[in-house]
């Protein structure tokens, strides 16, 4: 059950929806409208790898992670 992030077509107002079928009919919360534009999600993650003064880890470039049993971290 993805959460979808849409923007109104009629109003503008931003606004996220869980999505339990594709036949859910979405509205806007202010003006009612259908209308709508699904918008890109992005997110964040933290982490030692974040921090300007440290070398990226395996783990975070996506090379796979060991869970600590290797020396790559």
């Amino acid at each position: 059950m993805p959460i979808y992030e849409y923007k109104c077509d009629a109003c503008g107002t931003r606004y996220e929806r869980l999505v339990l079928s594709k036949s859910q009919e979405i509205a806007c919360p202010k003006c009612h409208s259908g209308r709508k534009t699904l918008q890109l999600s992005v997110f964040s993650t933290t982490g030692k790898a974040n921090r300007a003064s440290e070398a990226p880890s395996a783990c975070s470039l996506g090379g796979g992670c060991c869970g600590g049993a290797c020396d790559l971290h």
